[in-house]
C-alpha cells in the first residue's frame, strides 16, 4: 500500500514525496479550526482567537507528540535499537516526523501549554477556551488516525472479523509475521473520537446553563482516556516502561483525575449552620 505520492516541480532536481499521514493531520487541524471557530461564535467569543493561536498550538502539539514518542518508543523500535538514548544521539532523526512517531498524549499536553500561555497573554479564560476547542480536537484526532492506515501502523491483535485489515509483512510486529489480518485499531479510535466530539457538542448545547468553564475539557479527557484504555488491550506494539503499558496506565490516571475534578467542580457547597 503506498503511503504517499511524488510531485515534481520545475525548480526541483528530484521528486518530493508527499505522505498521506501528513495530509490527514493537516486536514484534521483545519477541520478542528473551523469547528472551533463555530463554537467560539456560538459562545460569543471572538473567533479570530482561534486562528490567532492555531499555529502555536499546532507547533507545540507536534513537539509534545514527538517528545512523547521519543520518551516512550514502542517495543518493535526498541528491538531495532531505536531507543530514547538512540534518539538523543541522533538529533536529526528526532526531528523526522514524516513517517509517524507522534504520541497523542504528548500532543494534548503540548497544545494545552501553548493555549494556556496564549490565554494568559490575551487575558482570556483558559478553561472557557478549552471548552471551545476540545470538540475540534476530537475531530482532528478522528481524521488524523487515518494516517496510520496508510502507514500500516496502530493495528491490533490478529482477527478474522469482516472488517479485518491486511498488513504487509514488512510492517508486521515481530512475532506476528505469520498472521495477515489484524484489528483496525486506528479505525476503532477514529470512531471513538467522533463519538467523543458528538457528545461534547451535545453536552455544550443541552446543558449550557449547568456546565461550568472547563467541564467539557474534563469530559473530553475522561472519554478519550476510557476509549484509549480499552483499545490498549488490543494493541500489539504498546510502549513499555518497567514492563508496564505506559500509555494505558497514564490514560487511566488521567481519566480518574479528570473525573474527580469534574465531581468536585459540581459538588454542592456545605450547608451553613
Amino acid at each position: 500500500m503506498p503511503n504517499g505520492f511524488d510531485i515534481q516541480l520545475p525548480f526541483m532536481a528530484e521528486p518530493f514525496h508527499i505522505y498521506f499521514y501528513g495530509i490527514l493531520i493537516t486536514l484534521g487541524v483545519v477541520a478542528a479550526a473551523f469547528l472551533s471557530q463555530m463554537e467560539a461564535k456560538r459562545r460569543g467569543v471572538d473567533p479570530e482567537y482561534v486562528w490567532d493561536v492555531l499555529f502555536w498550538v499546532v507547533i507545540a502539539g507536534i513537539v509534545g507528540a514527538r517528545i512523547w514518542h521519543i520518551l516512550t518508543p514502542p517495543p518493535s523500535m526498541v528491538e531495532q535499537g531505536i531507543t530514547t538514548k538512540w534518539y538523543l544521539t541522533h538529533p536529526l532523526d528526532m526531528l523526522n516526523v514524516r513517517n509517524g512517531g507522534l504520541g497523542i498524549p504528548g500532543a494534548i499536553i503540548g497544545g494545552a501549554i501553548a493555549l494556556a500561555i496564549y490565554c494568559r497573554r490575551k487575558k482570556i479564560s483558559f478553561l472557557t477556551f478549552t471548552d471551545i476547542v476540545v470538540p475540534g480536537v476530537a475531530l482532528a484526532q478522528a481524521i488524523g488516525r487515518w494516517g496510520n492506515f496508510f502507514n500500516q501502523e496502530v493495528y491490533g491483535l490478529p482477527t478474522d472479523l469482516p472488517w479485518k485489515i491486511f498488513i504487509d509483512p514488512v510492517h508486521r510486529v515481530p512475532g506476528y509475521q505469520d498472521f495477515e489480518y489484524f484489528h483496525p485499531l486506528f479505525l476503532y479510535e477514529s470512531l471513538w473520537n467522533l463519538l467523543n466530539m458528538a457528545v461534547l457538542l451535545w453536552l455544550g448545547r443541552r446543558f449550557s446553563r449547568w456546565l461550568k468553564p472547563g467541564d467539557l475539557f474534563l469530559v473530553y479527557m475522561v472519554m478519550y482516556s476510557i476509549g484509549r484504555f480499552g483499545l490498549e488491550f488490543l494493541r500489539l506494539d504498546a510502549a513499555q516502561v518497567g514492563g508496564i503499558n505506559f500509555n494505558q496506565t497514564f490514560v487511566l490516571v488521567v481519566a480518574l483525575v479528570a473525573g474527580l475534578l469534574f465531581f468536585l467542580n459540581h459538588r454542592k457547597p456545605a450547608a451553613k449552620a
